[in-house]
């Protein structure tokens, strides 16, 4: 499996004001679904896991899971959209939970560009790194 390479970490306000003017708040495809935004999360209140995560994404691995890596498709539209292979998902392992669990790191091309979602996708979080 190839992996995208990540952009040197440079300046999380460029990659919030860059997520903010692409994506800003974005409409579920299906009809009758509850509009949602996508949040911003500081780097110092993620899970102690989010940070292993990160550290091997930057690492380029090697993941635990062998999903990890692969091309996130966006398909709920939370994130902004983007070409198809352009955001890739990675486990943020949970505590006792005898699966994958429902926590992911999913990454965007731009400089910190890093989401973070406890819930399987329903919501993201735009990882700040500068708070």
């Amino acid at each position: 499996m190839r992996f995208p390479p990540r952009i040197s970490r440079i300046g999380g306000a460029a990659a919030l004001l860059t997520a903010l003017l692409v994506g800003g708040t974005v409409s579920a495809p299906t009809a009758g679904a509850a509009t949602t935004a996508v949040g911003s999360v500081c780097y110092g209140d993620l899970p102690s896991q989010a940070y292993d995560t990160l550290e091997l994404i930057q690492q380029g691995g090697p993941y635990p899971y062998s999903q990890d890596g692969s091309v996130f498709q966006n398909r709920e539209r939370v994130l902004p959209r983007q070409s198809s292979s352009y955001y890739h998902e990675y486990t943020v392992k949970t505590p006792g939970s005898s699966t994958r669990g429902a926590r992911r790191i999913v990454t965007g091309q731009r400089n910190e560009e890093d989401y973070y979602t406890a819930d399987h996708y329903a919501t993201f979080d735009l990882v700040d790194y500068d708070c």
